[in-house]
């Protein structure tokens, strides 16, 4: 059985004061965003367990970065500080 590599994203937090709901989170990854009734996005339940790629290129696809992802030690992985 091949290894499977190891999860870093542990964590994603919206910033909400930053979202302008654009939606390019949501086109990038369905499954991890959507927007909410005031066209902010938001984080599905279980979004934490998708592919870390997926995650990487959906924060990185939002104009304004108001997506945080952390690994499971609460470190800040992006954006990168």
């Amino acid at each position: 059985m091949p290894d499977t590599p190891k999860k870093k994203i542990h964590k994603i937090v919206v910033v909400r004061s930053l979202c302008i709901g654009a939606g390019t989170c949501v086109v990038v990854s369905p499954d991890g965003f959507d927007l909410d009734e005031k066209d902010i996005a938001v984080v599905k339940p279980g979004a934490e367990k998708l592919d870390d790629d997926q995650l990487i290129m959906a924060a990185q696809s939002c104009p304004t970065a108001a997506i945080f992802l952390y690994d499971e030690d609460g470190n800040q992985i992006f954006p990168r500080v």
